[in-house]
């Protein structure tokens, strides 16, 4: 079996070494622009080159090193029509609930508010939030998304979900397609994003839905950045209607330098790392996986193309 491993940013040697170790016997290749590539059984891909996957018409599957696809599914007809199959959760849950409950803390105990303070030699205690007041509202139900739920129900945050489509989850009030989408953010308190980027989501959150959470609200997007609209939210954020907003996404990364985020203090930024690929972990769900499909098996995480995830 031989499988062509390929990242936009060249850090191949890692992989190679985890494939080796996890699928002893698996030869794998890595490809350059330019390069023809020798027939192929499987591919690894991340942010690929359009040369490389013009030449993957004959793979029997194609399999991302994450859980977006919106690099991929980019290129449209250009992306060979086989099997397309992202990572499910491969310890990007844990870390997705671990950033949001710090996030989520900081703007419930004022910590944001006080780290201002002691930057000016302030000292003033402020009244505590009502944890019954300060829903948790969570845009996205699939495998990071319901981690961040459990996690905010562990510290008793009232929850609810939002959803492409309807979902019956026990003990958590849904809400589904966009004709429930302003009901949903009515008393929402702390806006989560973990949607994936499609047509659909692209500017969801612009200054009109913003608009709908109550006055001192908060957004947490730890999703895709362009379903954020950039300046809206600057707008809101500069007329208090936004109380603050902790971004780990941008439209364009690494952020820019005159970006207006930069010098915002009420915005709290990181360089995407609310939720990194565990590569170990990555590799033995892609080699599960191919095991298998070459045993005829059905697996999870195929992307549906015409919803974009």
């Amino acid at each position: 079996m031989r499988i062509v491993l390929y990242r936009g940013d060249g850090v191949i040697e890692p992989w190679e070494r985890e494939f080796s170790a996890v699928m002893p016997g698996v030869e794998t290749v890595s490809w350059k622009e330019g390069q023809l590539l020798a027939p192929c059984d499987y591919a690894v891909l991340w942010n690929p080159a359009p040369g490389l996957l013009a030449q993957l018409g004959e793979v029997k599957a194609i399999f991302l090193m994450g859980a977006g696809v919106d690099a991929v599914l980019k290129f449209g007809d250009a992306l060979p029509r086989v099997p397309l199959v992202r990572l499910g959760d491969a310890g990007m849950g844990v870390q997705m609930a671990e950033y949001v409950a710090h996030a989520v803390l900081r703007y419930f105990r004022r910590f944001d508010e006080y780290e201002q303070q002691a930057r000016h030699g302030a000292w003033n205690p402020q009244p505590q939030y009502p944890k019954e007041t300060f829903t948790i509202g969570v845009m996205g139900l699939g495998r990071l998304g319901m981690p961040v739920v459990e996690a905010m129900r562990h510290f008793g945050f009232p929850v609810r979900g939002w959803s492409r489509s309807p979902k019956d989850i026990p003990g958590l009030p849904t809400y589904a397609g966009m004709e429930q989408l302003d009901d949903f953010l009515h008393g929402t308190r702390v806006l989560v994003c973990l949607l994936p980027l499609t047509a659909d989501t692209t500017n969801l959150l612009d200054r009109h839905r913003l608009g709908k959470l109550a006055p001192g609200a908060y957004l947490i997007n730890v999703s895709r950045g362009a379903i954020l609209a950039e300046p809206d939210l600057m707008t809101l954020i500069r007329s208090g209607h936004i109380a603050g907003a902790t971004l780990d996404v941008f439209r364009h990364e690494p952020l820019p330098a005159p970006h207006p985020f930069w010098n915002e203090p009420r915005i709290a930024l990181t360089p995407h790392i609310s939720a990194l690929t565990m590569r170990l972990d990555a590799v033995r769900q892609i080699a599960d996986k191919i095991g298998a499909l070459e045993d005829g098996q059905r697996v999870d995480d195929l992307v549906d193309r015409q919803l974009g995830y």
